[in-house]
């Protein structure tokens, strides 16, 4: 297996929500798609008459509800994830509303309402799998096949990895990482940076730069959140709850329990607002969008952090999501909701250790005991829509790395007897024996109790 050469801004992305793997994905095949179209010979594309895009897996399960559709037209139209207004999906709601799709010589009119969700089971080698096909009467002209594999992490038939720089420090596991700082005498942090610059080729003040305004994103979907009421779009009518939360939270002077209150609604906010199709970090993911943010809010504005250790801690955390991802997964639709908010408490909780000022070895223990306190979390989002259980799933997410930053930093560090590798294995080996149906299908568990009451 290769080193870990992901980047930190192809892990923290900026996009609409509901969930990356059903809006971020879905918008990047789209406008990739079109691409490539606009790039054939003129002829080829004179000849085209129609568009056929067919989703598979969890995205034809749970794509209504996860706004697939809307995602996969404002990417045939030229949005992308990081760029688009906040707002984007919106423009799309009506199913039968017609678009023109300009191909350069020739305009195609389309509408979501023509994508079609396919077969839940299928042979392809990823649960969410798109095809896009452009025709001329029966005929295929152009065809590609897409996979959304988490994250808002895009594949396609053939893809191949991307040529990177060359990471200063390598690593595939915890162990190694943890080799590297000790032989080099670097710490966490700086270890990762260098990392940064040599893959990208980003200088360091760019990838600060680039930390400060995922953490702006973060910061506004909680401020947002936490002062927005009413009812969530979709037909379970969720009532917003963050409004109410950090009321209560602001009346109890966030002391003691108003402090509990304050991490949770702080949670709920930047969920809502994800469960909005507004935009977020996606930290790992969408579903997971408002773990880390709540900590982030909490430490700067109740606990003082400074931007510098604010960015820090934010590396750390990257760490802890890169091993997780290049180990195990963080797609929904793979391993369940342990590879979402699971990985994102993991990453809070390096976070916040980091932060304050924890060695490492505390640091590692904090991700652990989180990651180990969500194994076997199931995705089982109710109708389809990242409501519920995925709303309060991300505070009591954000809770527990709370939680298990207390437990790290007060306890003997000796006593942890499970490191974090073997709790990312875990994840893994869970994910593989989970049945399919607990994995972002809406075919079991809450979902289905829900829908029998």
């Amino acid at each position: 297996m290769p080193p870990v050469t992901t980047s930190i801004f192809e892990l923290l992305k900026i996009g609409p929500g509901p969930s990356s793997s059903h809006t971020i994905g879905p918008m990047k095949a789209g406008y990739d798609f079109m691409k490539l179209v606009r790039e054939l010979p003129e002829e080829t594309r004179l000849k085209a008459d129609s568009l056929e895009i067919r989703l598979f897996g969890s995205l034809s399960a749970t794509g209504e509800g996860h706004g697939t559709r809307r995602a996969v037209m404002s990417g045939l139209l030229g949005y992308q994830p990081d760029t688009c207004q906040p707002t984007v999906l919106a423009e799309f709601n009506d199913n039968d509303k017609q678009f023109e799709l300009n191909l350069e010589g020739k305009i195609l009119k389309y509408h979501p309402g023509e994508i079609i969700f396919d077969a839940v089971k299928h042979k392809y080698p990823h649960s969410n799998t798109m095809i896009f096909r452009l025709k001329s009467g029966e005929d295929i002209i152009f065809e590609r096949m897409y996979f959304s594999v988490g994250g808002g992490f895009l594949r396609w038939q053939g893809w191949k990895e991307p040529k990177h720089g060359k990471p200063a420090y390598p690593y595939k596991t915890m162990a190694e990482l943890k080799n590297h700082l000790k032989i080099n005498d670097i710490r966490l942090h700086q270890l990762i940076l260098e990392n940064e610059m040599a893959i990208t080729g980003m200088t360091e003040d760019e990838i600060n730069k680039g930390l400060d305004h995922i953490i702006e994103v973060m910061e506004r979907s909680v401020l947002l959140g936490i002062k927005t009421e009413g009812v969530l779009p979709g037909p379970i009518g969720l009532q917003r709850k963050a409004t109410v939360m950090y009321t209560k939270a602001k009346k109890e002077q966030f002391q003691g329990p108003g402090f509990l209150k304050a991490i949770n609604a702080y949670a709920l906010a930047a969920s809502e607002e994800n469960a909005s199709g507004h935009c977020v970090v996606t930290a790992p993911t969408c579903g997971a969008a408002g773990v880390i943010p709540s900590i982030v809010f909490m430490l700067k504005y109740h606990m003082g952090a400074l931007p510098e250790e604010i960015r820090q801690g934010l590396l750390a955390a990257a760490a802890i999501g890169f091993l997780c991802k290049h180990n195990a997964s963080i797609s929904g639709a793979e391993v369940g909701c342990q590879g979402e908010v699971g990985v994102a408490s993991a990453m809070a909780a390096a976070f916040l250790a980091y932060s304050r000022g924890c060695r490492f070895q505390i640091t590692e223990n904090a991700a652990e005991i989180a990651m180990e306190h969500h194994l076997g979390l199931t995705c089982d989002p109710v109708g389809g829509y990242v409501q519920i259980p995925c709303i309060e799933r991300n505070a009591m997410g954000a809770v527990k790395a709370y939680n298990a930053y207390l437990i790290a930093s007060t306890l003997d560090e000796s006593y942890q007897k499970v490191d974090l590798d073997k709790a990312i294995a875990a994840m893994a080996q869970t994910g593989h024996d989970m049945s399919r149906k607990y994995k972002e299908t809406s075919l079991a568990g809450l979902a289905q109790s829900m829908t029998e009451c």
